[in-house]
Formats: C-alpha cells, structure tokens, sequence
C-alpha cells in the first residue's frame, strides 16, 4: 500500500498570525514576516506530526492510495479520516492499463476515525494478479484553520512552539512528544487491529 499527498497545505490555510500571539512575538515592527518562513517550517512539522500519530488529515487535502489486495472485499478501511469525498477509483493491471470504475458500483461509508470504501453491490472490484486499486479521495476536517476541533488545533499550536523552543537542541530523542500535546491528541488516535492492518 501507498499513500501519496497530491495537494499540500496551502500558506494561507496556516495559522502564522495564531502561532506568533501563541509564542509572544513583538508586532508592529517593519520587519514582522521576517520570521515567517520559519514559523511555516515548524506548523508544517507540527501538522504532520500530529497527523502521523492520530490517522488524521486536519487540513483538508486530496490523497491517492494504491492497494494490491482488499483485506475485505465487502468493504476496506481507507488509511486515514476523515474523508470528506471519494474522487475515483481505477485498477490497473501489470500491462499499465486502467480500468476506471463507475462511482456508482461504490461508496464512501463516513466515520471519524474508519472511513470505508464499500461496494453498492456485494463485493468491491476484484484486483487482479500483479495489478492494483488505485483510490483517489478528500479528506482533511476542514480547508481553514476554524475547521480543525479546537484541541487539535491548540496541540498543533503547542508542538509547533516545542520545535521552535528547541529548534537547536540536538538532544532530544526521536518521536519526542510533549505531554500536553500527547494528552490532547490522544482521543483522536486510532487502535491499530489485526498487526496494523485495520484502522
């Protein structure tokens, strides 16, 4: 399985104005954007890490996922939440060539934290030896920064603030997370089953 990010974050979808009250910075100086890129550097690190821990998109983006098997035919877990729209679906065999399947043979089955893919008839469509499923779908829990839940939104705040703190503080072990940030985000982390297969 592999996911890819085909759109990013837009600048103007960060909260710079949010993160430098959060941290205190002097405005009214000619030289306020000075630091901006750096700022952008930490949110975008924040956002990410976040996202990694929890299975969830916060800022809404578009997504394709190939897959070489169904682990359920009936319906398969997408890889994160919440997913606002499927776009399509395509399977392509080993010559390279793509099958686009009808959007109504399948459907998107909402939930917060396990989004599935399902069928409208019985199974989904078979994929076959050596081919793969290719998904393309939106998820994110809004385009704005008054879309995320306002603890999510405080934690990327937090961490983003860690990173800046520490910004040359090479001692710090890897996958380092705040307890505040940790307990924030911790109601949005999704129970891996079955060896990490199922979200």
């Amino acid at each position: 399985m592999m996911l890819i990010e085909e759109t990013a974050v837009p600048l103007a979808a960060l909260p710079l104005a949010e993160f430098k009250a959060h941290l205190r910075l002097g405005t009214g100086f000619a030289d306020d954007d000075i630091q901006d890129p750096v700022l952008e550097s930490f949110l975008r690190a924040s956002l990410a890490a976040i996202e990694g821990r929890t299975g969830k998109v916060l800022l809404e983006r578009e997504f394709s996922w190939a897959v070489h098997h169904w682990r359920d035919a009936t319906g398969q877990a997408l890889p994160v939440a919440p997913v606002r729209a499927l776009l399509s679906l395509g399977l392509r065999n080993r010559a390279d060539e793509v099958e686009v399947i009808d959007p109504a043979h399948y459907r998107l089955e909402q939930d917060v934290h396990r989004p599935v893919l399902r069928p409208v008839g019985t199974f989904l469509p078979v994929i076959v030896r050596g081919g793969v499923a290719e998904v393309r779908f939106r998820a994110g829990f809004g385009v704005g920064w008054g879309d995320l839940p306002a603890d999510l939104a405080q934690a990327v705040l937090m961490l983003a603030a860690h990173y800046y703190e520490y910004r040359h503080d090479l001692s710090l072990s890897s996958g380092c997370m705040p307890f505040g940030v940790a307990s924030l985000i911790e109601r949005y982390r999704t129970v891996r089953l079955l060896g990490g297969g199922a979200r």
